[in-house]
């Protein structure tokens, strides 16, 4: 009974999108190595079946976050103010600097998509030396054991590739000067003389803020994995589905 369940749970994540070009591709020949023949489903082919879906999920969610507005325009990750912060835009805006405060929030946002393509290469890694035991806590785990193990594996080597070219993409943005400028217009307030000056590490803030929002995506694409069932588009994901 154990050993079926444990079947029907790796089938279910094996299936989790059309294949897509690019990552998986790229990826295809070191983290899917050619099989041996097997008669039946063992421990190698659903390994193998699950680095496969993870390959192309998690490309997936690196290509939703690095678009165009794949930050900016999702109100799940939307990169806002800090609540401190977001108190000085308001002041800002009802003195006649709104266009300035949404800039400065759309320049967060951009940095994030500059900043997200490099993630693709950390996940490709993470599931390259997935280890058996890996997989067995993956399948038999929770809705999100997958994007635990990733942000387990790669969150400190993302943050330290994200952060300069946050740093960079916000410098070109203008993101620091309008900070400075919306800090400026703040002080001149009679409100800044009773609650001090706020202070905020943008490219820290920036950097943690597209790193929660990427982990978010590929979250919410396992969730898809676990509960809803797609077309079998692989041989390797009709074999561990069909048997054939």
């Amino acid at each position: 009974m154990k050993r079926s369940c444990y079947l029907a749970f790796a089938a279910v994540l094996v299936i989790w999108s059309p294949c897509h070009a690019g990552l998986l591709d790229d990826f295809s020949r070191d983290i899917l190595p050619p099989s041996k023949q097997q008669s039946s489903l063992d421990n190698t082919v659903i390994v193998k079946g699950l680095k496969e879906a993870l390959a192309t999920g998690t490309e997936k969610a690196v290509t939703a976050v690095s678009r165009p507005d794949g930050y900016f325009r999702n109100q799940l990750i939307k990169i806002l103010l800090p609540a401190r912060i977001q108190q000085v835009a308001d002041v800002a805006a009802k003195i006649g600097f709104q266009q300035q405060v949404d800039t400065f929030v759309l320049s967060m946002n951009r940095a994030a998509e500059k900043a997200a393509p490099q993630a693709a290469r950390y996940f490709g890694n993470a599931i390259r030396q997935m280890t058996v035991d890996d997989a067995r806590q993956i399948l038999n785990g929770g809705d999100t054991a997958a994007t635990v193990f990733f942000e387990k594996k790669t969150r400190a080597q993302l943050f330290e590739a994200f952060k300069p070219s946050v740093g960079t993409a916000m410098n070109q943005a203008g993101t620091a000067r309008a900070y400075k400028e919306l800090i400026g217009k703040y002080e001149a307030t009679p409100l800044a003389a009773f609650s001090g000056k706020p202070s905020l590490d943008l490219d820290e803030y920036v950097t943690n803020k597209a790193l929660d929002g990427l982990f978010l995506m590929v979250a919410e694409e396992e969730k898809k994995i676990r509960k809803d069932p797609a077309a079998r588009t692989t041989a390797l994901l009709r074999r561990v589905f069909g048997g054939t």
